[in-house]
């Protein structure tokens, strides 16, 4: 058989290996000593013969040929492996040293299930085959092939990528069809992309870690809300994003609420989310409603980092009102659930996402009365490649129309009715809250009483004999309820000096507090200062500031002012 006829059947690669081999041979060389050769009319290999004499390397412009050369010269120096096989059974006509030294020497005739095992358990008989009958040549990727050879550290292992390719084994009379095995050591790229696919775990599972650790380890519990929250990365093979969500205490009852999307991946929107998450617990301690939280993130999110955009929603829920304000920065919108079952979405206002500037955010409302649930959500929960977004927010709707449970319960539910998996290409967070409706002993815990002060020298006796009789009504101990007097009657004389009317004195217990509230028309917030001996005022708020757990004060909705203090109950109270 002439080498440069079957040679050149051998794909590009092949025989760019065997030239190299050729370059490192100055003469014919015979095979190797530990290579076992094919008898005579077994099916042996027939070396290439010279056709013409090779130019003198003295002539001028003497250009080498391949002529002279032997294919088991050849074969033998290449350091790939290299079998030859022919016939329907694969009978072995040449294995080269490469091949000899990885799996020891092989008996020429002999059919290759037999003497050629290796080939059998890496499942390359049947590729044979179909080389065979169809004469094309195939290829299979990165085998792991056991070396016999072992070491100290045990079996050694390589990857070798494996070509079929038919050829002419015999010319003349009785031809002979038959199969050139090539395989070429990939070890080094395969563990080369091992130790990248490593590293990028090691990425992943930083910034996972990251995220988890930014994101609130157990939840706030308001007096008057149930929440809960899941959050699952993206799958495997997806960097982590910059999903978060929070639940905040305000003081007076209301609690804030927040959900938010940092656009991007990895470790970098993770951080990003962080210092958002951390300005929104600053903001809201300021109690601003939700527009004036989304202008001061919005002027943050740009000076973070001018090319990181995120959504967001910022809500508050208030207990005494039954509603839920909110603003939205591009986000998704809030789903609210009624007691009767119908589902309710968020409508306008919506703003750009944070970090465009030059945009004002304004506040909505919606109705959330005890028996209601709300879900907020970033869009890997309801956003599906070729499908409008608003198909993903429908199906939330019917699921979330028909889940039931603790709010836990229902962060799983709604995960499984869309579809999400541990294979799930984004990241999704769910936040849900319900304001239950209390009936029973539950009821007997939270209760509400207010009243109506015009002013007038009138007002500061009515609202302590109301407080008085309210407190007492509660069963409130004796202490307690002293300086539950004291304090309204200090919120009420604070408003009736620097406030305008109308004036509300508003009481509400819980089952771990009392609060008591003051609101009036004046929106200048007070604030605590130290009063010199001969001041006859300013001394109100250093005293509710003293007897209370807590105190603060917020401007309302359509001007004026609330100002509240919170007592914590005795254990084991009601």
């Amino acid at each position: 058989m002439n080498f440069t006829r079957w040679s050149a059947r051998l794909p590009g690669t092949q025989r760019r290996a065997a030239a190299r081999a050729d370059r490192t041979a100055s003469t014919p060389s015979q095979p190797a000593a530990d290579t076992p050769q094919a008898p005579a009319g077994a099916g042996s290999v027939p070396a290439a013969r010279a056709e013409c004499a090779p130019p003198s390397a003295d002539e001028p412009g003497a250009v080498p040929t391949l002529d002279g050369l032997s294919v088991h010269a050849i074969l033998g120096q290449v350091p790939a492996l290299v079998a030859v096989v022919y016939g329907p059974d694969h009978r072995i006509a040449y294995v080269n040293a490469a091949y000899a030294t990885l799996f020891g020497p092989r008996i020429p005739g002999t059919p290759a299930r037999d003497a050629l095992p290796e080939l059998e358990e890496l499942g390359l008989l049947p590729l044979m085959d179909q080389v065979l009958r169809s004469g094309k040549p195939r290829t299979i990727k990165s085998r792991r092939v056991p070396s016999p050879a072992d070491t100290d550290a045990g079996p050694r292992h390589g990857y070798y990528t494996f070509t079929c390719s038919p050829i002419d084994v015999a010319e003349g009379p009785a031809p002979q069809r038959g199969v050139l095995v090539f395989a070429a050591d990939v070890t080094d790229q395969v563990e080369a992309a091992e130790r990248l696919r490593a590293s990028e775990r090691r990425q992943r599972e930083a910034a996972v870690t990251l995220q988890r650790s930014l994101l609130p380890q157990e939840l706030e519990q308001p007096d008057d809300l149930r929440v809960a929250a899941t959050y699952q990365p993206g799958g495997k093979d997806t960097a982590v994003g910059g999903d978060w969500y929070d639940v905040i205490t305000l003081g007076a009852g209301r609690t804030a609420l927040v959900i938010g999307d940092v656009m991007g991946r990895g470790v970098r929107a993770a951080a990003v989310m962080g210092q958002l998450r951390t300005a929104v617990r600053a903001y809201a301690r300021l109690d601003l409603p939700p527009h004036e939280v989304l202008q001061l993130l919005d002027g943050l999110a740009a000076e973070i980092d001018a090319t990181q955009i995120a959504t967001c929603v910022y809500a508050i829920h208030d207990p005494n009102e039954g509603r839920l304000v909110y603003a939205s920065a591009g986000h998704l919108p809030i789903l609210v659930r009624d007691p009767d079952g119908s589902v309710r979405r968020a409508a306008e206002p919506t703003g750009p996402p944070l970090g465009t500037g030059g945009w004002l955010h304004t506040s909505g409302t919606m109705p959330m009365g005890p028996g209601s649930s709300a879900v907020l959500y970033t869009d890997g929960l309801v956003e599906r490649r070729y499908e409008d977004i608003d198909e993903g927010v429908a199906a939330l709707e019917r699921a979330f129309a028909g889940a039931t449970g603790s709010p836990q319960v229902m962060c799983g539910r709604l995960i499984r009715a869309l579809g999400i998996t541990e294979e799930h290409d984004d990241d999704v967070a769910v936040l849900v809250l319900q304001h239950p409706a209390r009936t029973g002993h539950d009821a007997e815990l939270f209760h509400n009483a207010a009243l109506e002060l015009l002013g007038g020298v009138e007002a500061a006796p009515r609202a302590r004999a109301f407080a008085s009789g309210v407190l007492a009504s509660w069963r409130f101990p004796a202490e307690l309820r002293d300086l539950g007097v004291l304090a309204a009657s200090e919120l009420v004389a604070n408003s009736l000096q620097h406030g305008t009317p109308p004036m509300r004195l508003r009481l509400r217990r819980t089952d771990r507090r009392l609060i008591i509230e003051v609101t009036d028309g004046d929106d200048h917030l007070p604030r605590r200062r130290r009063a010199e001996p001969a001041d006859e005022a300013g001394r109100g708020i250093s005293i509710i500031a003293t007897i209370a757990s807590s105190w603060g004060s917020r401007r309302t909705p359509g001007g004026g002012k609330a100002v509240w203090c919170e007592f914590a109950l005795p254990a084991g109270h009601g």
